[in-house]
């Protein structure tokens, strides 16, 4: 049994665990949280770090980049008379343009998501709005689609910290289903989203194909990968004993097992190396990764990602 196939089984007793209601998900509490984050995040994303990944092109702003010569049909108004005092000859001024951030966020919301209390959607989607209000407080576009082996569900790109109730709205009515194919889903992402940016991955990454095909169609096509990786300790520690019958929630194979306390330890170490070459492999391609546990509430986990640098950089 390979290391997926053992992280998304449970026994069938537990189908019927009601997913937790979405109705508190974005209650006022949350919002207070959001206009904090928003405010930290001005605060260490300032001036200089905040422009290393601004997208620079010489166009009509504020910042002086060069000269070229004048041509029939310059704007008159752009010589720089100055130099042409000095030099005797006619030169335009050319200055340099920031170009908004186009932020992108790739939701899993396949059946392993949902499975259970629900609590991985949950913490998910919480993530995914705190990051976006973020990013909307900073005037980037903000693109959220939500993602199972296709593209299931689609917000257009939206700007401005208005708009984070269409977010809400949006994320509150997406569904856990269906099954994991990042690669697929993600080759129609980049087919569809032309104008390149950060792509924040959030995903408990059980993709029975590989979670790297996913990440490097990213990669390959010139977007900047971003993963949130979502855990729950209950994936590592399942309350199983006995002879129980487990099921793929994705694809909905079943498989009598006997499981004794050498098979959950010999399993938290499958577990554990998973993890750990996922962490691996993010590594050795220079892309950010991080462990958003289920555990650790939105607010906090935000800050350490803000304190580490990745987001917004």
């Amino acid at each position: 049994m390979g290391v997926f196939d053992f992280l998304a089984r449970a026994p069938k007793s537990l189908r019927s665990r009601a997913p937790a209601r979405d109705d508190d998900l974005f209650d006022d509490d949350f919002q207070r949280k959001l206009d904090y984050l928003a405010m930290v995040s001005k605060r260490v994303f300032s001036g200089a770090m905040r422009a290393e990944r601004r997208t620079r092109k010489t166009g009509s702003g504020v910042e002086f980049a060069d000269h070229r010569d004048y041509a029939p049909g310059d704007d008159i108004r752009s010589v720089d008379w100055s130099a042409y005092s000095r030099f005797q000859r006619l030169l335009i001024r050319l200055y340099e343009e920031e170009e908004d951030l186009s932020i992108y966020f790739i939701l899993d919301t396949s059946s392993s998501m949902g499975f259970g209390d629900g609590e991985k959607l949950r913490h998910a989607k919480r993530i995914c709005a705190a990051l976006a209000y973020v990013g909307l407080a900073n005037l980037d576009r903000v693109t959220i689609v939500s993602a199972t082996d296709e593209l299931s569900g689609r917000m257009p790109e939206t700007r401005g910290k208005a708009r984070i109730f269409r977010i809400f709205r949006f994320l509150s009515g997406l569904q856990p289903e269906g099954h994991t194919d990042l690669e697929d889903s993600l080759k129609t992402f980049v087919a569809q989203h032309k104008r390149r940016g950060l792509a924040v991955l959030i995903t408990d990454l059980y993709d029975a194909k590989g979670f790297e095909k996913g990440i490097n169609v990213l990669r390959y096509n010139k977007f900047e990968p971003f993963v949130l990786h979502v855990t729950d300790p209950k994936d590592r520690t399942p309350e199983l004993r006995g002879d129980v019958r487990v099921y793929d929630c994705e694809s909905g194979e079943e498989r009598e097992v006997t499981v004794t306390p050498r098979i959950l330890e010999r399993y938290a170490q499958a577990y554990d190396g998973y993890i750990e070459q996922v962490k691996r492999f993010c590594s050795k391609k220079q892309v950010a990764y991080y462990e958003a546990n289920v555990d650790i509430p939105f607010d906090e986990l935000i800050l350490r990602v803000f304190r580490r640098g990745g987001f917004l950089r």
